[in-house]
C-alpha cells in the first residue's frame, strides 16, 4: 500500500476551484481511498490504484488548460 498527498494548481484561469473539484470528482471512478483536505488530497491504495488516481486527476485538470500538480508519495505505514 502507498499513500500520495497531492495538490493541484490550475494556472492562468479564474476557474481554479471548479477545475480542482472536477479533478477530485474523477477519483470517484477509481478503486482507491481518498480524503479531501483544505489544500491537498490524500490517496491510498495499491501502487497501481494510486498512480491511476493521480493520472485521472491530472488528465481531467489538463483538459482545462495549464496545471501544476505537486505530489508527496510514501510507502511508510501509519
Amino acid at each position: 500500500m502507498i499513500t500520495a498527498e497531492v495538490s493541484l494548481y490550475p494556472l492562468k484561469t479564474p476557474r481554479a476551484s471548479t477545475i480542482i473539484t472536477n479533478a477530485i470528482n474523477s477519483l470517484n471512478n477509481e478503486e482507491l481511498e481518498y480524503s479531501v483536505g483544505s489544500i491537498s488530497t490524500l490517496l491510498s491504495g495499491t501502487e497501481e490504484q494510486v498512480w491511476s488516481g493521480l493520472q485521472a486527476m491530472f488528465r481531467n485538470a489538463q483538459n482545462y488548460g495549464e496545471v501544476s500538480m505537486v505530489i508527496t508519495l510514501t510507502n511508510a505505514a501509519d
